[in-house]
Formats: structure tokens, C-alpha cells, sequence
């Protein structure tokens, strides 16, 4: 069978081609790629290349396919797998499968699996390490959301609590405590904010901060007090710049305490270290956002952590269980992490976007494999709409959905949008 993918041989250099896969053996599986959304994390193997420590020697002679935050449908199964999957399955993979303590992954180091193809193979590790995830929500954007979604969950499994008189932690975030969401109007910081409303550790109290008034507003159309109130939190949004004494009034919306559980969204100094300042006794700061910059650093009050018992976690992406729960709780509707795609395309659009994607504003660039299209944000659909029907269409559906990518989106796009 031939399958469309983009192929990565060296530093930048990223191919779309068209090439044979070989027919399957017993234990592997063949799979079509509906869609696939575009992390920083291909950038960074896009820009190291063979550097990369996901990424083989020998890439130049024998390229990859990139890209690991995808969805697609079971096309063909092994002998070996028969008993386990059938062809028409929905399914999502979790990348991170740790094979024999092997760095390799999809979408960093396979010649025949990776996110942006039509068709894959997807090797024996793959189930062997339980990697590959039945999937059964109704779209498949969903699916391809689910390895970043599972990030934020880790990140909120990975908080750390003392308990009275033991060495043994508690782990998670402080049930009705307080929870403070650093430079979070984000896609990303929206995607925590959603899971903190609705995960079984709930806050009482969400603060979010951030320095754009623009984000703060559209944050607070998707994700508002209100909804937050009828789920048992009180949440607030809140533009530091707007406060003589940020510090003093963030404190204050604590009860004076300061907040069992800060979250940074973004790696900046002044963020991280008033994160520090609102940490309560026994307070955990999550450091989430990932800097490019080695050698990143910022203050921390060591005074506190001998006498308050403060401390700092980071994480770097979530496990399978992580990549499981995000799954179930997007298929039960408790949340919806639309809000994070912010631009959509096809998959002649993905090595520019991949190359560029420092320098394109917003969220989640999602690309649709077997469609041909440039990339385009949601938000400029009704411009584009004026002079072409597709777009016109895509910016009505958009309109009906508080300006949130969806289902019916997805739909237009698979049954409209021209085949690459």
C-alpha cells in the first residue's frame, strides 16, 4: 500500500513524499491517520535533526515520519493482535512507550509509524507496552488532543503534599484547596483550568493569572465563573498589570494563606518567582512551562522550604494512565480541550508549519492527513469566508460552537476539503 507522509532527514529538512509500506507481519498493525496535532516537540526534532536524542544516526539514509500526537482508524491486524483489535477501531497512541529503555518513539525514530501520513505500520512494541489506546469519541481531533491533554494530567498527578509526621507524600493536587494557574489564559493553561474544574481532586478555589486582557476575556467565555460555580469551585481571572500589588491581591483571594498548588505556564522569571511567593505551607510549585533556554533559572526562597515545607516539581509530558484518563474524560464530555487548536490544515501545510511553529501565534496547529490545505486560523475563517464558500462555511459551524473548533467542524472538513 502507498501512504503520503512527511519525512524528516536532517536539520530542517523535512519531505512530503509518497512511498511504499511494506505489506504487515504477524505483529504488526496497518493503520490510516485521520489527524494529527503539531507539538513544539517535532519542532525541536526538526531543528536538531540527528542531534536529537530521539532521532537516529542515520536519519539522512533512512528518514522518519514525523509527528506523534495522532488519531486514526485500524486498517489492517497481525495474527498475533487479532484477538485484541479489529480493522475499524478508533485509536490514539501514546508515544512515550519506553521499549526496553530505548529513547525511540513515533514520530522521532520509525521509518513507517508517525503522525503526519496517510498509512502506517504500527510495530509489535506498540502493543506490547499497552501504547496503543481504543478510542471512541465521536471525533477524531479529540484523539489527537489526547497526548497533550495527558501532559496537564500528569502535571497535576506529579503535585506532592507532606502528610503529619511522615516521610510519605501525598500525591495530587490539595482537595479544596487552593490552586493558582500562572500566565494561564493559554490553550494550554485553558486545557488545566478545564481539568481542574472537573477531575476528582477539586480546588475551591482557581486563580488565573495572565497579562493580556484579550485572553483573559475569550478564557473567560469558555471556561467561566459561572460554570466553575456549578461545579463547586470559585474561579477568577485576573490581568496583574491591572494591580499596584499583585502579590498582596492574589494573597488576599487565598484568605491570606497562599495557594497549596501553583502551576507556571510560562518560562519567565518574574512568573516563576511570584509563584514561589504565593506558595501556602507545605505549597508545591509545578513548573510546566518548557524553556528553550538551558540554562533558565530563577529565585527560590530556601527559607521557606526549610521552615514552610515548600517544594517544586516539573514534568515533561504525562504516562499511559495519564494518556487513558484524558481519553475517558474527553469521551464522557467532562471536558473539552477544543479551545486549545487555534489553526487547521492539511498535510501538504505540516513541514512549514512544524519548521515554523515558534513563530506562528496561538494554540494547537492540528493538521488533517489526507487533505490538502494551507494552515489557517480559526479566527481569520470568516475573512477568508468573504471570497470562499469553504471558509464561509467553516466560520458559520465555528460561529454555533463559541468560536471552538468541534465535531461538525471536522466533518465539513473530511467530507469538503480537497484530497491530497
Amino acid at each position: 500500500m502507498k501512504t503520503k507522509a512527511v519525512r524528516l532527514y536532517g536539520v530542517n529538512d523535512l519531505r512530503l513524499e509518497e512511498f511504499e509500506l511494506p505489506a504487515i507481519k504477524d505483529d504488526e498493525i496497518l493503520a490510516h491517520i485521520i489527524s494529527d496535532s503539531v507539538c513544539m516537540s517535532s519542532h525541536k526534532a526538526a531543528l536538531q535533526g540527528a542531534a536529537h536524542k530521539r532521532v537516529p544516526d542515520n536519519v539522512a539514509e533512512n528518514p522518519i515520519i514525523i509527528g506523534h500526537e495522532f488519531c486514526g482508524e485500524i486498517v489492517g491486524v497481525g495474527a498475533k493482535w487479532q484477538d485484541k483489535f479489529k480493522p475499524g477501531d478508533k485509536f490514539s497512541i501514546q508515544p512515550a512507550i519506553n521499549y526496553n529503555g530505548s529513547p525511540y518513539a513515533p514520530g522521532y525514530s520509525y521509518n513507517y509509524i508517525g503522525g503526519d501520513a496517510t498509512y502506517i505500520i504500527i510495530p509489535h512494541e506498540i502493543m506490547e507496552t499497552g501504547s496503543l489506546l481504543n478510542y471512541t469519541g465521536e471525533a477524531f481531533f479529540y484523539g489527537s488532543l489526547a497526548e497533550p491533554v495527558s501532559c496537564i494530567v500528569g502535571a497535576f498527578h506529579a503535585q506532592y503534599h507532606t502528610t503529619n509526621g511522615s516521610y510519605v507524600h501525598e500525591m495530587g493536587i490539595t482537595p479544596g484547596g487552593c490552586l493558582a494557574i500562572l500566565a494561564g489564559a493559554g490553550p494550554m493553561g485553558l486545557g488545566a483550568i478545564d481539568y481542574a474544574m472537573h477531575c476528582d481532586r477539586k480546588p475551591r478555589l482557581i486563580i488565573v493569572t495572565d497579562i493580556d486582557d484579550a485572553r483573559l476575556a475569550r478564557a473567560a467565555e469558555i471556561l467561566s465563573p459561572e460554570k466553575a460555580k456549578a461545579c463547586g469551585v470559585d474561579l477568577y481571572y485576573i490581568n496583574t498589570n491591572n494591580y499596584p500589588d499583585p502579590l498582596e491581591y492574589l494573597k488576599n483571594l487565598s484568605g491570606g494563606e497562599g495557594y497549596c498548588d501553583v502551576f507556571v505556564y510560562a518560562p519567565v522569571k518574574s512568573v516563576v518567582e511570584m509563584g514561589d511567593k504565593l506558595l501556602s505551607n507545605d505549597g508545591c510549585l509545578n513548573f510546566f512551562a518548557g524553556p528553550t533556554n538551558p540554562m533558565f533559572s530563577a529565585e527560590f526562597n530556601f527559607y521557606n522550604v526549610h521552615y514552610a515545607s515548600t517544594h517544586i516539581v516539573g514534568t515533561s509530558g504525562g504516562n499511559t494512565d495519564d494518556m487513558i484518563e484524558a481519553i475517558d474524560m474527553m469521551s464522557a464530555g467532562l471536558i473539552n480541550p477544543a479551545a486549545m487548536i487555534t489553526h487547521i490544515g492539511g498535510l501538504d501545510s505540516a513541514a512549514e508549519t512544524i519548521i515554523n511553529l515558534p513563530d506562528i501565534k496561538g494554540g494547537k496547529k492540528l493538521i488533517y492527513t489526507n487533505k490538502s490545505m494551507p494552515l489557517v486560523a480559526i479566527d481569520d475563517f470568516a475573512k477568508l469566508g468573504e471570497n470562499n464558500k469553504f471558509y464561509a462555511d467553516l466560520a458559520k459551524i465555528i460561529a454555533n460552537n463559541n468560536g471552538l473548533w468541534n465535531a461538525q467542524a471536522e466533518k465539513y472538513v473530511l467530507d469538503q476539503a480537497k484530497d491530497i
